[in-house]
């Protein structure tokens, strides 16, 4: 019983968690000081979107494999070097961990 306890309460913390870094990317995502994501691409409930990046919607369908955005939120340099998005990891704008909070919530989208 105590088993059954421990795994359901375990289950119900998980949602919860994903729920708040998912929350977490999103407030990293539009904010102008951090994550800044609005001043280029424009992003569903995101006010005064720029239009340098493309339209951030649909991801998790156009990256199923979440390590490739991960990738490209750290070092897009890598992949394309002449892009214009600043490479956040590697210049430690964000943190691994917030960089996760980001895709976890672009995944959303």
């Amino acid at each position: 019983m105590l088993v059954a306890l421990a795994l359901l309460t375990g289950a119900t913390v998980a949602p919860a968690r994903a729920q708040s870094t998912v929350a977490e990317g999103q407030k990293l995502a539009f904010d102008r000081g951090k994550g800044n994501c609005l001043t280029c691409h424009v992003i569903k409930g995101g006010d005064l979107p720029g239009t340098i990046g493309p339209e951030l919607k649909d991801l998790r369908a156009k990256y199923p494999d979440r390590n490739e955005l991960v990738a490209i939120i750290f070092d897009e340099t890598k992949r394309n070097p002449q892009t214009m998005m600043p490479p956040f990891g590697r210049n430690r704008i964000l943190t691994e961990q917030e960089i996760n909070a980001i895709v976890d919530f672009l995944q959303t989208l």
